[in-house]
């Protein structure tokens, strides 16, 4: 079996190819229960509709805060290298996809 960590504790990660050129989303929909905390990453396009999920990413609660936390890091080390990001109001859009259920 190969060792995915070295003696320096480090992890080796691969990233494939198709993985790499990655997906993009210009909406998140977040949703949790109890467990865990669903993650998906939409591309609405102005005018279609219609729009399918692109991917899904589930977390524990404590993944998911780590990522918060990673995220708020990254915005901020981007703001003060480039500046202020501006959030610009964009217009409800409506949710009717999925079950209405929780998990």
């Amino acid at each position: 079996m190969e060792e995915d960590q070295n003696k320096d504790g480090q992890i080796n990660i691969e990233l494939d190819q198709e993985i790499a050129e990655g997906t993009y989303s210009n909406l998140a929909i977040i949703n949790h229960s109890m467990s865990e905390f669903i993650v998906d990453f939409i591309n609405i396009m102005p005018g279609v509709p219609k729009a399918k999920v692109k991917s899904r990413i589930i977390l524990t609660p404590q993944h998911a805060k780590r990522l918060t936390q990673a995220l708020a890091d990254n915005v901020r080390k981007f703001e003060q290298a480039h500046g202020e990001i501006k959030d610009y109001e964009q217009p409800p859009i409506p949710m009717n996809f999925g079950p209405t259920g929780q998990a």
